[in-house]
């Protein structure tokens, strides 16, 4: 059995964290770490886990094989320095501590999105979470990035549910501002874009065209529904780029083409990332959909640990959407 600590144990990506931890064959959970709410059953903070676990929050952990830190943006550096963590303990960080600053101390940490560093996750001692964001618009474009075809602006709406704003309470997050409610944030400025556009470039665009990046907070709690497009090189054929695309993620047991249009609710509470590609114009259209609490964040991290782990990458993430 692995033997998992999560540091950061109370918000939305700890607890999606522990609906899949707990039915995944192949681990223990040995302590749930949250200096605020020490003693406090788990299932108390996370009230669908009543009668799923026992476990109590504390604020110290033992030996275990893997770490997850579930914390803050930028609180993931001050917990490693705070705490003698051995270099024997594979870490996953859901934050953006290490996205785009990858070395910290003895460790170097791989960017964990498994459909382009498969391979390099399974030899890591340390993997950096993608953002949800990030992972929806990564996967939309990864495949034309791979021949070095992003040439043209892309252009990228995208709406997210509001727990991608996290569990604390704010003016643009409580269900007042929120319901019947759709608003622009951070237009061109989201944090994400530099992990977008690293991994772009690493996986073969050399010359990133300009990345134009509008997100919405959306009147719903969770998912992400990404509108991207670019110009395409017409020298390929429409059957080519959708052949390059299902060629590209056919090792990917998450990630499918669809032949049909796709709404948010065919990925919602499971770890799938649905494309659908149109042409239009001189433009291709990529349709990119994911839960940012499973896909997005918790999901993917715990397919990171599979590959780390050597288990096939899909065990404890055969997950159920709900169509209704």
């Amino acid at each position: 059995m692995i033997n998992v600590s999560i540091a950061g144990g109370t918000g939305y990506t700890a607890g999606e964290l522990l609906r899949i931890l707990l039915r995944h064959p192949e681990v223990n959970i040995e302590s749930v770490i949250s200096t605020t709410s020490v003693g406090m059953p788990v299932a108390e903070m996370h009230r669908d886990l009543l009668g799923e676990t026992d476990l109590v929050f504390s604020d110290t952990f033992r030996q275990p094989d893997v770490l997850f830190l579930c914390l803050g943006h930028g609180l993931s550096r001050a917990f490693l320095n705070d705490n003698d963590i051995p270099i024997s303990c594979k870490i996953i960080d859901l934050g953006n501590d290490f996205r785009n600053n990858p070395v910290f101390n003895d460790r170097n940490f791989v960017f964990g999105l498994c459909e382009q560093n498969r391979e390099q996750i399974r030899t890591a001692d340390s993997v950096a979470n993608p953002g949800c964001f990030a992972t929806t618009i990564m996967l939309a474009l990864l495949p034309l990035a791979s021949r070095n075809l992003l040439t043209d602006e892309i252009h990228i709406h995208a709406i997210t549910g509001s727990t991608g704003a996290g569990k604390r309470p704010a003016d643009t997050t409580h269900f007042s501002y929120r319901d019947n409610n759709i608003s622009v944030y951070k237009p061109f400025t989201h944090q994400h874009l530099e992990e977008i556009a690293n991994t772009l470039t690493s996986a073969g665009n050399s010359d990133l065209p300009q990345i134009n990046f509008v997100p919405m907070r959306g009147d719903f709690t969770r998912g992400i529904f990404a509108s991207v497009y670019t110009r395409w090189d017409k020298s390929m054929s429409e059957s080519a780029v959708i052949d390059l695309y299902e060629e590209y993620y056919r090792s990917s047991p998450f990630v499918f083409v669809s032949k049909q249009p796709i709404s948010l609710k065919e990925v919602v509470n499971t770890n799938k990332g649905l494309l659908h590609i149109e042409f239009h114009n001189g433009y291709i259209h990529i349709t990119s959909i994911t839960d940012n609490l499973v896909k997005g964040a918790s999901g993917q991290a715990v397919q990171n640990m599979n590959l780390m782990f050597g288990l096939d990458e899909t065990t404890g993430l055969k997950l159920k959407g709900s169509a209704f």
